[in-house]
């Protein structure tokens, strides 16, 4: 390899995306080959959802480009019209910063542009959590994609790794690396007290933690939805509700119009739009129980033993571990989940093994970037059958 650092530039749209992968951002840091480049669009930038590109730069991370993300984040059509131009701005960002690999993570529009940006300007494009399966609105023909346009695939599990092969990937571009997101998962999180500070008065698994993204792009049924999960949840008696506000997938709003209305109704509910992930990760670690469909639920939680009622088809084919509980959009069947669960107080943990893995995915996928070989060989992909 020449003496000249690799510049590895990571597309971030949304800030859960970047906590999961902020160890495999220091670990490139850390790595005497590699240069990080920050490229920061999407939700990031959106006033609504707590504009954490301010976030970003307070921890001190250096920010390369931004790309607007244009358009009503509620209509399908303008989230397509908005994918094409952020498309444009990245293409422009990279030829500006001349990154040698773009790094991408999920399933998610931001990722793919980056993805599609990268590949038809002929750099070299790294992802992150391919071959997962999750039924989301777009999301798993859009990781799916995602595998096609990227040359080197950086999979959870092996599950996900066969599924990449059999997409018709060279079996030499796949690394299982397990979840970034479980990286120093024990150590980040806040304190009880420390998080208090942001949500008070909360006791250690006397609470339910809310976290519900649309599955579909209705608001009307997003809302009869939200507001039908929010129902069976308060029939539960949960000393407090901690709602997270969810993305910005069409349907959004509708979910969000629910929790503001049960939240100013309600004295034992708070609702968050942004929340830092020390802080989201402590109520995962110390709910007692996660109910809504975040991928959170599917990957992290476990690592907690924290119980999951998975609810809806969101997370539809996504590999899991014994915390979770799938159940159908219905007052009954998610009440009858949570009250099993919440075992008249004397609340019910998981202890089995993370079927994600545990600790040092960032560091597998840096030491990986700093030694592939970034030849016509990886550049030409053939599908292999």
């Amino acid at each position: 390899m020449s003496n000249a650092r690799r510049n590895i530039c990571f597309v971030t749209g949304t800030r859960a995306e970047f906590g999961l992968m902020r160890s495999t951002l220091r670990a490139i840091q850390s790595h005497p080959d590699l240069r990080l480049q920050l490229v920061v669009t999407g939700m990031h930038l959106d006033a609504k959802h707590g504009r954490s590109i301010d976030a970003i730069r307070r921890e001190g991370w250096t920010i390369d480009a931004t790309v607007p993300w244009r358009g009503a984040a509620n209509d399908p059509n303008a989230t397509a019209a908005a994918t094409g131009h952020a498309i444009a701005g990245l293409a422009k960002a990279f030829r500006k910063i001349q990154p040698d690999v773009v790094l991408v993570c999920g399933d998610r529009v931001e990722a793919f542009a980056g993805a599609a940006a990268a590949h038809v300007s002929q750099r070299v494009v790294a992802h992150v959590h391919g071959g997962d399966k999750a039924q989301g609105q777009v999301d798993d023909a859009l990781r799916h994609a995602i595998t096609k346009l990227a040359h080197v695939h950086f999979a959870a599990t092996k599950q996900s790794a066969t599924r990449i092969a059999k997409l018709g990937e060279d079996r030499s571009r796949i690394h299982v690396v397990g979840a970034p997101g479980l990286d120093g998962i024990f150590e980040e999180p806040l304190t009880l007290m420390e998080l208090c500070r942001l949500v008070p008065d909360l006791r250690k698994h006397f609470f339910a933690l809310v976290v519900l993204h649309p599955d579909d792009p209705s608001e009307e049924l997003a809302f009869d939805r939200a507001s039908i999960l929010l129902r069976a949840v308060q029939k539960v008696p949960y000393e407090q509700i901690v709602i997270v506000a969810p993305n910005n997938d069409p349907g959004a709003a509708g979910i969000f119009r629910a929790w503001d209305t049960g939240s100013r109704r309600a004295k034992n509910i708070s609702l968050h739009r942004d929340l830092p992930r020390a802080a989201f990760l402590a109520l995962l670690r110390d709910a007692a129980v996660l109910v809504g469909n975040s991928s959170a639920g599917i990957i992290e939680a476990a690592s907690f033993g924290t119980p999951v009622v998975n609810v809806g088809p969101r997370q539809l084919g996504r590999e899991r571990s014994g915390n979770v509980t799938d159940v159908p959009y219905g007052e009954a069947a998610i009440r009858k989940a949570l009250t099993k669960l919440w075992n008249r107080g004397k609340f019910l943990r998981f202890t089995g093994r993370n079927a994600y893995g545990a600790d040092g995915a960032g560091e597998r996928i840096a030491e990986v970037l700093g030694r592939v070989a970034l030849d016509d060989a990886l550049c030409r992909k053939l599908i292999t059958y």
